[in-house]
């Protein structure tokens, strides 16, 4: 963990590569709607190497190369009808992560999060399983442009009733770090995501994090 004596007492987190390990089912509900169109499977590094940017990166990168955007936009359709019917069954929160976002709520920091994973997805997933532990939820939606546009993060941070200042984002990708100066706000990289800590340290991450327990250093009311 970097060293500092910043402390802050509203936390905003990225969700997947960062509360939860979704990458299993992500295989999954993208393999079975690449099947329905006849398109072969990905692989898990594959699929590892397509996240984090929405579902619609991530169907486009699926497909195979040259496919034209209209069989794309179909892919992308059945991966979106597939999702809300699926069990998410593979997915799991990081270990240690619940007991610090319980002890993170008891010193009365003020929980949010902000993905890149369309809106109705943060919802579901979020709600299965950490239920009432985030008062703001938020995805990529009409009026949420994806990350690193500053704009989800600014509006999270205001309906928590908190400003950047007082803020730190937590993410695992380059992307979380790059999203965390455009809003003015403190950036915390995880080492356990899907990113090595190396590229969060090449991006300029205030922090590094080796478990979720060290997030409570950076908690101060």
């Amino acid at each position: 963990m970097t060293a500092t004596h910043a402390t802050f007492d509203t936390f905003v987190f990225d969700l997947d590569g960062t509360l939860l390990d979704t990458l299993p089912d992500l295989v999954v509900v993208t393999n079975q709607a690449l099947a329905e169109l006849g398109f072969p499977p990905r692989s898990t590094d594959e699929i590892h190497s397509f996240v984090g940017n929405g579902v619609r990166a991530l169907m486009y990168q699926a497909v195979p190369e040259n496919t034209p955007d209209t069989q794309a936009e179909e892919a992308l359709a059945h991966w979106k009808a597939l999702f809300p019917t699926y069990k998410n069954d593979l997915t799991k929160p990081y270990p240690g992560m619940p007991e610090a976002l319980a002890r993170l709520g008891e010193r009365g920091v003020r929980l949010g999060v902000l993905s890149n994973k369309f809106d109705a997805g943060v919802q579901q997933v979020m709600n299965q399983f950490m239920p009432g532990v985030f008062s703001v939820m938020h995805g990529e939606c009409e009026d949420i442009p994806r990350k690193p546009d500053p704009t989800g993060l600014l509006r999270t941070i205001g309906e928590l009733g908190s400003k950047p200042a007082r803020t730190a984002y937590v993410g695992d990708s380059p992307g979380d770090v790059r999203t965390a100066r455009n809003a003015g706000t403190f950036s915390i990289g995880v080492a356990w995501g899907y990113h090595h800590a190396d590229e969060l340290r090449e991006a300029g991450a205030d922090a590094i994090v080796a478990t979720p327990e060290d997030l409570l250093h950076f908690a101060g009311m």
